[in-house]
């Protein structure tokens, strides 16, 4: 996966939650949507980690091909 594609798939993620947090501020979103907006922001912060990943082999001379996507209770823990 290329830099390209997660800076894609991030703006796709970020312009949804835009759309959900804007219809949620007016009183419409749907308990669905509200799950749906907890997936996304998880998957936002899978997708920032995996690109962090990538950086942090391409500056350590590394291969970024070999950062992969880390499981979500994992990236959610450095929250913490």
């Amino acid at each position: 996966m290329i830099d390209e594609q997660i800076h894609k798939r991030i703006n796709e993620l970020s312009t949804e939650e835009e759309t959900l947090y804007r219809d949620a501020a007016s009183g419409r979103l749907a308990p669905a949507e509200l799950e749906r907006l907890q997936v996304i922001k998880l998957e936002l912060d899978q997708s920032w980690d995996l690109l962090h990943q990538r950086d942090a082999l391409r500056s350590a001379g590394m291969d970024p091909d070999q950062a992969r996507p880390r499981p979500i209770d994992m990236v959610e823990s450095y929250q913490q």
